[in-house]
């Protein structure tokens, strides 16, 4: 049977461990050949061998996202990309208003920002030429209702919503579908070893559904927004949260 991203070539960036690496093995799982793309040398060799696993091909981008010029001819040097998921980031780290200065803020916004950006701008090129493609911006639940102590994060991921209405209006005329995946509390390995479990199990209980999103849920919504079922949606933000939204974060 012909898996429904078969011949594709998807190219996640911030892939080498979290949700990034999620996303990349469960796009190979749908069938989609798969580049890898982290600063995290190791851990991305570890997501590039998982991905081969599936018996999907993989291939390895190091190139820091915050150096336009390098990861431009990276991402033209790699070739045919037919999905673009843009994954990478930093966390906010809870941080009031008062305790962010010009640093902080810059790294959030050339990586969140800028990196969706100009990744966009790599690849858009040859997907207008094949009049075809999919991209996958990965936004936040705080993008949709704010977050006290994370105003810089909360700033950065709402650009990355407007980036998408934006895009997806200006690519349509191409066939390229432009979508978001917003996710909600999601129990990530590092956010499991980052709480107690106490406060896990008291967040999971609070969710209308009763648990915490897992990386595979969301991986489920980004690998759908680059399948073939979604070729008539475009500029929508999807918010895989558990029902979080429904009784406020």
């Amino acid at each position: 049977m012909t898996q429904p991203l078969e011949g594709k070539i998807a190219l996640v960036t911030g892939s080498s461990r979290g949700l990034g690496r999620s996303h990349a093995v469960v796009l190979a799982e749908h069938g989609a050949d798969v580049i890898v793309h982290d600063i995290l040398l190791e851990e991305a060799e570890n997501t590039l061998e998982m991905v081969r696993q599936t018996g999907r091909e993989a291939r390895l981008i190091t190139t820091d996202i915050r150096d336009v010029g390098a990861f431009q001819k990276a991402v033209r040097d790699a070739g045919r990309v037919d999905i673009l998921v843009n994954n990478a980031g930093v966390g906010g780290n809870r941080l009031a208003i008062e305790d962010v200065d010009c640093n902080i803020f810059d790294q959030m916004f050339s990586t969140h920002v800028r990196g969706t950006f100009f990744a966009t701008q790599a690849v858009v090129a040859q997907m207008k030429e094949r009049r075809a493609g999919k991209i996958v911006n990965i936004s936040s639940i705080y993008a949709m209702g704010g977050s006290h102590f994370a105003s810089h994060y909360s700033a950065a991921k709402s650009a990355i919503s407007g980036l998408t209405k934006c895009w997806a209006r200006e690519f349509a005329p191409w066939r390229i579908n432009v979508n978001a995946v917003a996710p909600g509390f999601v129990a990530t390995e590092s956010r499991r070893a980052s709480v107690s479990v106490e406060q896990i199990r008291e967040r999971a209980e609070g969710m209308p559904l009763g648990r915490l999103c897992e990386p595979i849920d969301i991986s489920h919504a980004v690998a759908w927004l680059a399948g073939p079922e979604t070729d008539m949606m475009t500029g929508q933000v999807v918010s895989p949260n558990a029902g979080e939204v429904i009784v406020g974060y």
